[in-house]
């Protein structure tokens, strides 16, 4: 009798607790449970004693709530994916670093309470990420039950705890399945950074697990799956997922127009209540810093906008500098450094020179009246196929790590740019500088010259006569061909 309770007992509470772990998976989509969203919620009711009401008035918004960051058009885009109305399909959001693609979820999420939506951040430890993917989806691994009551092991010391997150997505897809039944729509979950995920075998086996998934519940409807990662840090989780895509659509986030971005910055000193320059002194900043909306955000909360903007170029001149600067005469030591960055350099003058020649044009359509007057303001930044850069630097692969460094970014056209207005303008600062093309041209003859050492070998004969003679027989094939 005793050993049948224990079973009937055993019985009930596994079935009480599969259930349980289910409804507390369907909680984590309940409106405002995301743990992002709450820090970002936090931190709006702690941080300013601000008149929203009046700013928001100020600033004429049309359509949406301000939420103190700019509405771009892709906004439209990522509210219908977090909102579960785009379905069919899962998603790869990229963009560089500071272009605002995590604001926009979050502003997305914000907008429904996270109702269906929840967000983890990737993790190159994937232990890391398997619980952080527990903490956003309220589940535990089911490392709180009680069920080794009724067996030999303790859930801890079995094979529960695994470094991948298969168990989670089998009971997530159960949940999708029943919620979407009442509701009609998808769950979403949104993977941050995946890019930090190791580019190895483990790293990119996790990616394959996620992506098999998101194509069969992208099929079925019931679930959207979101990759967000920065296109110019690394371009591998792309490449990775393209292979055996056929359901994911590709959202990239460029910089802002140089219109769009002396708007941003007006818009932004007046909702923080700070006096508006005139816009000579926006478009002056912009036309440095460029469009990426955390160099705007930065410029535009500053008293002086001109002169933060030129201390961020000088910045970021001295980085770029520390990271690829040319040595002359260098020792052999660090020639293959500065064979990568002399390298580096013939692409970034390369780009320069493109920069350069777009002004002509632009100029001489403008004096032409081809083109309006302010056409100057509006050129984009100058893009260069992936493999012509190969060719420009002789090298193929020089490229991957300019990507990891942010000197460079490479779109899903494989159309390689320099990362930002910064980037360009600090390297053109430095190309246009006297001198710049004769060190360029040292320090490549400089390396020629220690790679010919290396080819060279000296034959050294010791303790011979001044009068005698040495043959030396120079062998090809076989036989002798000449005698010296």
């Amino acid at each position: 009798m005793g050993l049948t309770m224990a079973f009937v007992g055993g019985t009930v509470y596994y079935d009480w607790y599969k259930k349980k772990v289910l409804d507390k998976i369907e909680q984590a989509f309940e409106g405002g449970y995301d743990p992002a969203l709450e820090l970002v919620v936090h931190s709006k009711l702690q941080g300013t004693d601000r008149q929203l009401p009046e700013a928001i008035d100020e600033l004429d918004i049309e359509e949406g709530p301000w939420t103190e960051h700019l509405r771009r058009r892709e906004q439209d885009i990522l509210d219908k994916i977090i909102h579960g109305i785009e379905t069919g399909h899962y998603f790869m959001l990229l963009g560089s670093k500071g272009a605002g693609k995590t604001t926009m979820v979050l502003d997305a999420m914000q907008r429904n309470q996270a109702e269906g939506v929840a967000m983890c951040d990737a993790h190159p430890d994937l232990e890391v990420f398997r619980l952080r993917m527990g903490k956003a989806l309220n589940y535990e691994f089911n490392e709180d039950t009680q069920t080794g009551l009724f067996q030999r092991r303790d859930p801890r010391e079995g094979n529960f705890s695994t470094p991948h997150p298969l168990p989670i997505l089998n009971k997530l897809e159960k949940v999708a399945l029943r919620r979407n039944k009442k509701t009609g729509k998808p769950l979403v979950l949104v993977i941050n950074n995946v890019h930090y995920f190791k580019n190895d075998e483990s790293g990119q086996s996790m990616l394959m697990q996620l992506q098999q998934r998101a194509e069969a519940w992208a099929a079925s409807g019931a679930f959207s799956l979101v990759y967000k990662s920065r296109v110019q840090d690394d371009f591998w989780p792309f490449i990775v997922l393209r292979k055996h895509a056929s359901r994911m659509s590709t959202l990239t986030i460029y910089d802002l127009a140089p219109d769009e971005a002396a708007s941003a910055c007006r818009d932004i000193r007046r909702f923080t209540r700070l006096p508006t320059p005139p816009m000579s002194v926006i478009e002056k900043a912009t036309s440095i810093v460029g469009g990426r909306l955390s160099y705007l955000n930065r410029v535009a909360r500053s008293r002086d906008m001109v002169e933060i903007a030129r201390h961020m170029l000088s910045v970021e001149k001295g980085w770029l500098l520390s990271q690829i600067g040319l040595i002359d005469d260098c020792d052999d030591d660090v020639m293959d450094e500065q064979k990568w960055s002399s390298c580096s350099w013939l692409l970034l003058k390369e780009f320069v020179k493109v920069r350069e020649e777009q002004e002509r044009e632009t100029a001489a359509q403008i004096e032409a009246g081809e083109l309006p007057s302010d056409a100057m303001k509006r050129l984009p930044l100058p893009a260069i196929p992936y493999h012509m850069c190969r060719q420009i630097m002789t090298r193929a692969d020089f490229l991957e790590e300019l990507d990891r460094l942010n000197v460079i970014s490479i779109d899903i056209h494989h159309d390689v740019r320099p990362d930002s207005m910064l980037i360009l303008e600090a390297a053109r600062a430095v190309v246009n500088e006297e001198g710049f093309d004769e060190l360029l041209e040292s320090v490549r003859n400089r390396i020629n010259d220690i790679e010919s050492l290396h080819r060279t070998r000296e034959l050294t004969f010791k303790d011979l006569p001044e009068d005698n003679r040495i043959y030396l027989t120079i062998v090809k094939g076989g036989s002798p061909e000449r005698r010296v």
